[in-house]
Parts: structure tokens; C-alpha cells; sequence
């Protein structure tokens, strides 16, 4: 017993881990919405299952074998209470549920921008197993950002993703601030997401893609606005231009050693990256959430 206490620990521990980093914890007005509709789903959904699992056992324990004074016996025929209490709620419940799901689709539309001001606009190219992440214009020099594995935004601010592939199809995902999207080789994808506080949020890639798959994980970090504009000036002067030669090395099937900063990023590079697999750049493919 003393061996399996740690096992069980670690699995209770493990197990709220999982809750704090997913929507249920949310910390964005996109999780805050999938969160609400979820809780308003599985409230619905217990209200159904409820009746059933109350009636089941009652019933079974009623009608037992060992109750003699109690043996059933139907008397087949119409009625209208009966019928419409079979029907009427199953249908409301169908069609509440449609309405409501129908709604909440167009608003958490991952290609719909969110409210707060204009966004700050970001491309996202995934990669064996990594994700690069270029800032087109940042800095006081213009030259543009790039980081690997970790996607830096301003907290309050509107983030506008643009989003690719350089390889196989992979799936974009930090659940506390958004739903998933997919991001495939020669098309481009888009995600609204934004930070309600300062913190930092977990994302990965969901689709499995090959032997690095359970290791390649990236970090969202959302900073104070002034800090976020003192993070891009210092990212700025980072050495280092994303090359031919960078790229070429960031595009190998290995996992990276740690996240990493360009301060000088080629003009038109996410394009350039799409167009190399067969896309035009401009081609949108919707994802659900």
C-alpha cells in the first residue's frame, strides 16, 4: 500500500495539472466561451441522462422477480400524455440545443476577429517538431522577429494568427486561450486568440506527426503591453538573420534545444514558405475550433 500511494498521488496531481492547463481554466475570451458553452451542454445533457439513470435501477428493483404483488402487466393503448412526453422534450431539447450550437459557431469562427482594437498580426509555420513563429515588421528596425517555440503577445491585445505548414499537416492548439486549428503545407489557416492577464499558456501540436510527436511542445507568453514592446525591442538586436542556411536547419526532423530568437527576418517569408509547397499564399481552408 505504502508503494501505490505515490502512484495514486501522482495521478491526482497529474489529473489537475490537466484541468489548470485547459479551457476549463480559461484565460481568454475564446476559452471563456467554449468554456460556457460546455458547462451549458453538460448541464443539459445531465438533465437528460438524470431520468434514466434514477428510472432504470427503480424500475429494475420494483418489477424483481422476488415481488409477486407487483408483476407487470401492460394494458396496451394510445395516450396522449404518454406520447408527448416521449416526444415533446426530446425534440425541444434537439432543437434548443441546435439553435444554441449554431450561435456559439459563428461567434468562436477562429477566422472571426475578436473585439479590443487592431490586432497584432503574427505567422505561425509548423515544422518537424517545432513551431516557428514570425512577427513581419516588429521592432524598432522593422526587419522583423522571429521565435521558435515560443509565441510572445501582449496581454488585453487582439492576436491575429496566420498559419502554415512546412511539412506534414499538423494542428495548432493552446486550449486556456483557443481551440484548435489545423495548418497544412501550401495553404494558409487563421486564429483570433487574445490573453485576458499576463501569464504563460501551453500549446502544442495535436496531430500526430512522427517520432518527436509527445516531446514538441511551445509556450505562449502574454506580457504587460510595455513590456511586450520592451520585449521586441530587445528581441530586435538579437544576432542572428533567419537565412537560408537557419531555415534549412530549423527544417530538419529534430526536436530543438531550447526557444530560440531571430532579430532579422526576411520580408514575405511565410509566403515564401507556402508557395514553396505548391500553395499561392492567399488560399483559406476553415477549420472548427
Amino acid at each position: 500500500m505504502r508503494r501505490a500511494s505515490p502512484i495514486l498521488l501522482a495521478l491526482a496531481t497529474g489529473g489537475c495539472a490537466v484541468l489548470d492547463q485547459g479551457f476549463l481554466n480559461a484565460a481568454g475570451p475564446v476559452a471563456d466561451h467554449e468554456r460556457t458553452l460546455f458547462v451549458t451542454v453538460a448541464i443539459v445533457l445531465i438533465f437528460v441522462v438524470t431520468p434514466v439513470l434514477l428510472l432504470a435501477p427503480l424500475f429494475a428493483w420494483h418489477y424483481r422477480l422476488a415481488n409477486t404483488r407487483h408483476a407487470y402487466r401492460p394494458h396496451w393503448g394510445f395516450s396522449w400524455w404518454v406520447e408527448g412526453l416521449i416526444w415533446i422534450p426530446p425534440v425541444a431539447i434537439v432543437v434548443g440545443l441546435s439553435v444554441l450550437l449554431w450561435r456559439w459557431t459563428i461567434i468562436d469562427d477562429p477566422y472571426r476577429p475578436l473585439p479590443g482594437g487592431p490586432p497584432l498580426e503574427v505567422e505561425a509555420v509548423a515544422l518537424d517538431w517545432k513551431w516557428l513563429f514570425l512577427y513581419p515588421g516588429a521592432g524598432p528596425g522593422g526587419r522583423g522577429i522571429a521565435t521558435v517555440d515560443r509565441l510572445v503577445i501582449p496581454a488585453g491585445r487582439p492576436v491575429h494568427l496566420r498559419l502554415t505548414s512546412g511539412t506534414v499537416m499538423q494542428s495548432f492548439m493552446v486550449p486556456r486561450l483557443a481551440g484548435q486549428i489545423y495548418a497544412m503545407a501550401g495553404m494558409t489557416t487563421q486564429l483570433n486568440l487574445a490573453a485576458h492577464r499576463p501569464g504563460r499558456y501551453a500549446g502544442r501540436n495535436t496531430q500526430f506527426d512522427g517520432d518527436g510527436f509527445a516531446r514538441a511542445r511551445f509556450e505562449v507568453v502574454a506580457l504587460p503591453p510595455a513590456a511586450y514592446t520592451a520585449w521586441t525591442a530587445r528581441a530586435a538586436t538579437t544576432p542572428g538573420r533567419l537565412d537560408a542556411a537557419a531555415l534549412a536547419r530549423l527544417d530538419r526532423r529534430a526536436l530543438p534545444t531550447g526557444p530560440a530568437v531571430f532579430g532579422d527576418v526576411p520580408a514575405g517569408l511565410f509566403d515564401r514558405i507556402v508557395a514553396a509547397h505548391g500553395g499561392t499564399g492567399h488560399h483559406q481552408m476553415a477549420a472548427p475550433r
